[in-house]
């Protein structure tokens, strides 16, 4: 039993320390929030989702509503739930309704791509081992960044805080480089960010937010539908 454990542990040791980096540049950013270094550990505790949490921090510090909130969580999380789907597909036998809501908990963009090119049937001991190694260094980054924010002059810890930006970037350039419907969707969600961050300015954060990403995706997928044999 322990077997399966420990090969989802070491294979969720390079995620683990990939996290450990990218949640310090999120802790940073907690911390300028006016986040304490428990309270900043606690939502990588309770979200493990680097986009959502980015945004919520930033919804917290403007003073947003809970429905700002809870509307930009769902834009920006909706495709766990897609994942998860996709990866229901691969379970065995042992995963039972219990141990598909622990694993849900856990699954990221990072842990659906290793679980998805094995070739075996995923247990439960195996994805509880890569997640939890993904927790710790998710969590021991953003409390050790929280901190930094903290004690670090601000010229410093602001430097450092590109991190968490730099991470986002290293996602969508290669696919945006790749394809051009990618790139279009980038340039039309950062262009509608800079017209209500400099000219619709009465319009909150949160909320500006969901209109970029929602009006971007509506863009891509008029302009570049999928044709349906390559949905098949």
């Amino acid at each position: 039993m322990t077997k399966g454990f420990a090969k989802g542990a070491l294979h969720g040791l390079p995620i683990a320390l990939g996290y450990l980096s990218v949640s310090f540049g999120f802790g940073i950013k907690a911390a300028h929030s006016g986040l304490s270094v428990f309270e900043s550990a606690l939502i990588s505790a309770l979200n493990l989702t680097s986009a959502g949490q980015a945004a919520g921090v930033d919804i917290i510090a403007a003073g947003g509503t809970l429905i700002e909130m809870i509307l930009v969580q769902l834009t920006i999380n909706i495709r766990y739930s897609l994942m998860a789907i996709s990866l229901s597909q691969k379970l065995d036998g042992k995963f039972s309704l219990p141990h598909r809501l622990a694993a849900s908990y856990g699954i990221t963009d990072e842990i659906f791509a290793v679980c998805s090119v094995q070739k075996e049937p995923l247990t439960p001991l195996y994805m509880y081992g890569m997640i939890l190694a993904a927790f710790i260094g998710w969590v021991s980054g953003t409390a050790l960044g929280a901190a930094a924010g903290e004690l670090l002059p601000p010229s410093i810890s602001s430097a450092m805080g590109i991190v968490l930006y730099g991470m986002f970037l290293a996602i969508i350039v290669p696919p945006a480089r790749k394809q051009l419907s990618v790139l279009i969707v980038v340039i039309a969600a950062a262009g509608i960010s800079i017209l209500f961050r400099y000219v619709l300015t009465t319009v909150s954060s949160g909320f500006a937010m969901i209109v970029s990403a929602v009006a971007a995706a509506a863009l891509g997928a008029v302009l570049f539908p999928r044709k349906e044999e390559e949905t098949e």
